[in-house]
């Protein structure tokens, strides 16, 4: 019985919740004594398997095949990982890749599939916590037989850190290559622009309380003073002041910066569900009553176009007259 995490990457670099994964499978794996086992398939595995051997990590199992990911390759190999380790536990990243190929590996080890975990429990049997109806409902689900294959929400395990000793061994497999039909031809950025607001380490992000457009560069001086990365709240996006991928929250994008600044976002949970793995959470809101502030680290209540200019003049900034 083991523990198999594997590790989501792109464009050459290791995603975040590859990290997360490893401190969910090393909580999982004490829970049922046993071993963490990692696997990253496809691209710069050597190197990969060097980041990924971090604390808690027993043993890390390349697959070399391809540059990028690959829905047939993934659900060969992981199928064929997954028996040769008899693994009790698989765990993917419930991400665009991971959703595209765990069910169809449950469906050839003929295992019960849970998605979108914020919360995994093992005693005996598998209890996995999900969040329903916009996150505003909070469930259990008791999976009563294993094995079992799982896949979890992003930046709701603190990424494994330290240096680990485990074993990197490469993992003999040998494709179907009929039973590959697809490959990746290249990488489009939707929403336009190269900014990717899940690498920030500083997000200073807008929501209703901009009011308009036309006071959204009252924002973007802060964001150059202090040189942070700007974000908003769905509002801001559906109403195209600015594009897709600046968007934080459970139809955006979800982010860990280590500090969050929010600024007129009342913090519904579908934008909570995006931010609040960040390490400092910062909220600037009229309404003390505003439920960011729940979550908040540190609270102003008061108008932003107040708070703002004073803020951009404490970094050495010239605020704009809006």
């Amino acid at each position: 019985m083991t523990v198999l995490a594997v590790a989501d990457h792109r464009r050459g670099e290791l995603r975040d919740v590859s990290f997360e994964l490893l401190t969910a499978g090393r909580e999982l794996a004490d829970a049922a004594d046993t071993e963490l086992h990692v696997a990253v398939v496809s691209g710069e595995t050597e190197t990969f398997a060097d980041e990924l051997n971090r604390e808690g990590v027993d043993a890390v199992h390349t697959v070399d095949y391809g540059e990028e990911f690959n829905h047939d390759v993934y659900a060969q190999a992981v199928t064929a990982l997954t028996e040769d380790l008899d693994a009790e536990f698989l765990l993917v990243p419930n991400s665009v890749n991971g959703l595209d190929y765990a069910p169809a590996v449950a469906t050839r080890l003929d295992r019960p599939y849970a998605s979108d975990a914020v919360g995994l429990a093992y005693d005996g049997t598998l209890e996995v916590t999900r969040e329903m109806y916009g996150s505003k409902v909070e469930t259990t689900v008791d999976v009563t037989e294993g094995p079992y294959v799982v896949s979890i929400r992003s930046g709701e395990w603190p990424p494994a850190e330290g240096v680990g000793e485990a074993e990197i061994s490469a993992f003999d497999f040998a494709p179907d290559e009929d039973a590959i039909g697809s490959t990746v031809r290249g990488f489009e950025e939707v929403g336009g622009g190269d900014v990717d607001i899940s690498d920030a380490d500083f997000l200073v992000s807008i929501g209703r309380g901009i009011e308009e457009e036309e006071n959204l560069p009252l924002v973007e001086a802060l964001v150059e003073a202090t040189g942070a990365t700007l974000s908003s709240s769905r509002p801001i996006v559906d109403n195209e002041w600015l594009p897709k991928n600046r968007q934080v929250g459970q139809s955006g994008k979800h982010v860990t910066p280590d500090v969050y600044l929010a600024i007129g976002i009342s913090g519904a949970v579908q934008h909570v569900a995006g931010m609040k793995g960040a390490e400092t959470i910062i909220a600037i809101n009229t309404d003390p009553n505003a439920p960011i502030f729940d979550i908040a680290d540190y609270g102003v209540v008061g108008d932003l176009f107040e708070v703002v200019p004073a803020l951009i003049e404490e970094f050495g900034g010239e605020p704009p007259s809006v």
